[in-house]
């Protein structure tokens, strides 16, 4: 029978530590992206810009600082796995969605209006109701288990959609579509990040198991599980990088949240099974919580002054890099693709 939990029953001590973590990690993450954003701006202005595929940028102090920033975050995040399920950890990543607008109206002039204002407001109230409603973390006694989860029909057939999908992706559109949308690169960034946080959630339950005495480290599985985080956390970060110097971080970061979240997720539930310990009221709220979320986030590109962009437009908009390099300010120019402005 399914373990009933409510927001009367009280968190678990570990739902307590994973969301501590949780909030940590997003207050990181938030910063990482405008400092590793101006990191970017400053290595394209002298080499080769990351959405062309330069590199300029590994050499870069700014950029570092980011990183190292990012890092300190995703460490934060890796607990925060090993001791609360995905559906609490993965949606309070909208805490960082506002730390980067908000640090991106002040740092990078990147106006936050009205609209930003209430899609952070959104986003504090969903993520407030998926914490109230999150299930408590699958007890499990050894990495063996994880394996044993990560290898049943149902994920196996998920994690080969995926990789099918961002192989297509990586060699099919983004050669011709990587810099006028949005969707190609955040795309693969997602895809692979919803295998790598299901792997780095058994890395962390085998560490935090080895901690408490017992050893998992004498298990393959452990290190193969290291293995797929290292290749998906460099994949993540490559194609990260060419979103962010290509498109305007007000767009790239909620786009990515709602992407990287909802397939997150979704593996989570696949994998871990994190439903079949809920009742059907707790999921359906925990989905409104969501779904609140997701309001805020698709609110937060209307930063602009006018209308801002819409749904559409901020998936397949056009990239405005080089404007900056002629004299012009990108982000005083609207986010919509002039060839597909329609007059009425």
């Amino acid at each position: 029978m399914a373990t009933e939990h409510s927001w009367r029953d009280g968190m678990s001590s570990d739902n307590i530590k994973g969301l501590v973590l949780a909030l940590s990690s997003s207050l990181f993450i938030g910063a990482s992206f405008i400092v590793k954003k101006k990191g970017l701006k400053k290595a394209g202005a002298s080499g080769v810009r990351a959405g062309s595929g330069g590199y300029s940028y590994l050499v870069e102090p700014l950029w570092w600082a980011g990183m190292i920033t990012m890092v300190v975050g995703e460490i934060a995040n890796f607990a925060a796995y090993a001791f609360a399920p995905a559906i609490l950890v993965a949606p309070l990543g909208a805490v960082s969605i506002i730390i980067s607008a908000v640090l991106a109206h002040i740092i990078l002039r990147e106006k936050l209006n009205a609209f930003g204002i209430l899609g952070c407001v959104l986003c504090v109230v969903g993520s407030t109701t998926i914490v109230l409603h999150a299930p408590q973390e699958r007890e499990i006694e050894s990495v063996i288990e994880v394996w044993d989860l990560a290898t049943e029909p149902g994920f196996l057939f998920y994690a080969a959609l995926v990789v099918t999908a961002a192989f297509v992706l990586i060699f099919h559109f983004i050669p011709q579509y990587g810099q006028t949308h949005i969707m190609v690169y955040i795309g693969v960034c997602s895809l692979i990040g919803s295998l790598s946080v299901m792997s780095v959630k058994a890395l962390g339950i085998a560490l935090k198991l080895t901690f408490s005495g017992m050893n998992q480290l004498i298990y393959p599985q452990t290190w193969a599980f290291t293995l797929v985080v290292i290749a998906c956390v460099l994949t993540q970060m490559n194609y990260l990088n060419k979103a962010l110097d290509t498109f305007n971080t007000a767009v790239v970061s909620p786009i990515y949240y709602v992407m990287f979240t909802s397939l997150t997720i979704l593996a989570s539930v696949i994998m871990f099974k994190d439903w079949d310990r809920q009742n059907p009221t707790q999921i359906i709220t925990e989905m409104c919580g969501f779904v609140t979320i997701l309001s805020g986030t698709f609110l937060l590109p209307k930063t602009k002054d006018g209308d801002g962009p819409t749904l559409t437009t901020s998936l397949s908009m056009r990239s405005f890099k080089h404007l900056e390099e002629d004299g012009f300010d990108p982000e005083a120019i609207p986010l919509k693709r002039p060839d597909s402005s329609r007059t009425t």
